[in-house]
């Protein structure tokens, strides 16, 4: 059984419930909380699934505590229904950590989708490093997309032999998407495609941002926008008033700004394959984007995916108004610092990970030979 409730969640997961359903050796249940409404139900279009249950959980303004709580009630009386021998979780959202729980209460093993992320700080990101801790806790399975994530676990005590090194699936689900060239569904978005203007992709929604800092980035877009009139900003918004009410205000009457509602999964691919630079505070956008030789520059202080950074096509740059102006225009202006981005190599995957992952879940299952890491990235 798959778990799963978020646009996040689902991106990375889809291949694995495709990798499930083409097992011989197991049967494929997934499951819906409905913790994202529209945007999930975007994905799972995008990747022909149809969830077998859907604990729709969704409601405006629930708070953190709300949304644990109804997964844990609602999903209980599915485990206890549909009794799976294994439950998968995806990454660090509220979905993720109580549906794990929900499994443990049940004795029922949990495997752990891109397990081993730490930031170090228990409070950045929030509440997604306290989410990733305790999901470790109570899996059965660490599926660490690098040997990085691994190291981490075995500091931790994780017993070595309960860690698959995998590679990150979010790049078997791009690489799944990207040559499709889906069509925008803003017409607006298609004519700056057929323009062949440079493009700034701007992505930002992380709660530790919220507030004065959040509004430093809307204004550091503004003074970019205006500063490099050649360059087009387009920022997917997300649904947040919180975001919205801090960012958007500072860009009206830009006319090389194009403020649109969140991309769906297909059309945020071709997006990011458009794009020159990206401005994210996004994990997963730090994974995809490298796969592509898009240069990201992270408005956070700490990020849970150091391989990035290390490899150079990462760089944290924190919310610093002034700081977003100068490291956006020198990748702008600069060839030089552009390329030495641009072409840093990506060590999160390579488009077999779901595959891996099936294996191991069999393995846990059914014993047999044990899976071998990958050795796509080597430990830091």
């Amino acid at each position: 059984m798959t778990v799963y409730g978020t646009r996040p969640e689902a991106i990375k997961v889809a291949p694995v419930i495709k990798a499930l359903e083409a097992s011989e050796e197991l049967d494929s249940v997934t499951v819906v909380t409905g913790q994202h409404r529209e945007m999930l139900d975007q994905v799972n279009e995008i990747f022909e699934i149809t969830p077998d249950h859907d604990l729709d959980i969704f409601e405006h303004g629930a708070s953190l505590s709300q949304i644990a709580a109804r997964v844990l009630e609602r999903l209980d009386p599915v485990l206890a229904a549909e009794q799976p021998a294994a439950v998968v979780v995806q990454g660090d959202t509220s979905t993720s950590t109580a549906a794990a729980l929900a499994a443990f209460h049940r004795g029922i093993p949990v495997a752990h989708v891109e397990a081993g992320l730490r930031s170090g700080n228990i409070l950045s990101p929030f509440p997604e490093e306290a989410n990733r801790r305790i999901t470790s806790q109570v899996a059965a399975l660490h599926l660490a997309p690098t040997a990085t994530s691994k190291a981490n676990l075995r500091h931790e005590s994780v017993p070595g032999d309960a860690i698959l090194v995998t590679g990150n699936t979010v790049i078997d689900a791009l690489l799944m998407t990207v040559d499709k060239k889906t069509p925008f569904s803003d017409p607006a978005l298609e004519d700056l495609a057929d323009s062949g203007s440079r493009i700034l992709l701007v992505t930002t929604h992380r709660r530790e941002n919220w507030g004065g800092a959040m509004e430093g980035v809307g204004r550091a877009l503004a003074r970019l926008a205006t500063a490099f009139p050649e360059v087009h900003v387009v920022l997917p918004a997300h649904r947040n008033p919180v975001v919205r009410d801090a960012v958007l205000p500072q860009l009206e009457g830009l006319d090389n700004v194009t403020v649109t509602e969140p991309l769906a999964y297909g059309e945020f691919t071709r997006m990011l394959a458009l794009s020159s630079v990206v401005l994210t505070d996004s994990g997963g956008v730090q994974e995809e984007a490298p796969s592509l030789g898009k240069p990201v520059l992270v408005m956070r202080e700490n990020t849970e995916r150091p391989e990035a950074v290390e490899a150079g096509t990462v760089k944290l740059i924190g919310t610093d108004e002034q700081r977003i102006v100068d490291e956006v225009s020198t990748l702008l202006r600069d060839q030089d610092a552009y390329e030495a981005m641009a072409r840093a190599t990506n060590p999160y995957g390579d488009g077999s990970s779901a595959a891996r992952s099936v294996e191991a879940i069999q393995h846990l299952l059914h014993g047999g030979p044990r899976p071998t890491d990958w050795q796509g990235d080597a430990p830091r």
